[in-house]
């Protein structure tokens, strides 16, 4: 994979969401590869907005900025980019990192752990 982001990097509790969806699905770890290279890429380094991507509101977090990823394509779930996968991640845009927070299927879970986002930024925001 070539080198978009200064780092992407995840957190404990992201791995453990996604060893469990792994289970489901066997192409998840070459989906996510293809997720950093294509989505993420459109959205932040090219700027061009396909609504796969969304800044998740009222968390009174300004740096980073959160996101929650509506498209994410699974190969072997149905549905295409519509597969059901949702993705939180954090942009640091001054460090160019990408910081991902948790992966869950939407059948599952209906909507992101806030609880989760608040504990892992809320004492370390750092001023953009």
């Amino acid at each position: 994979m070539k080198k978009i982001f200064s780092e992407v990097r995840r957190l404990p509790e992201f791995d453990k969401d996604f060893r469990k969806l792994c289970k489901r699905s066997r192409t998840l770890d070459e989906d996510l590869k293809v997720f950093i290279e294509k989505q993420l890429n459109l959205f932040h380094k090219l700027r061009i907005d396909n609504k796969g991507c969304v800044r998740i509101s009222g968390l009174g977090i300004s740096y980073p900025e959160i996101y929650k990823a509506r498209k994410f394509a699974c190969r072997s779930l149905k549905g295409g980019a519509a597969s059901g996968i949702r993705i939180v991640y954090a942009y640091y845009q001054k460090e160019d990192i990408v910081e991902f927070i948790e992966i869950y299927y939407k059948r599952d879970k209906p909507v992101e752990d806030r609880g989760r986002i608040l504990k892992a930024y809320s004492g370390r925001q750092m001023n953009p």
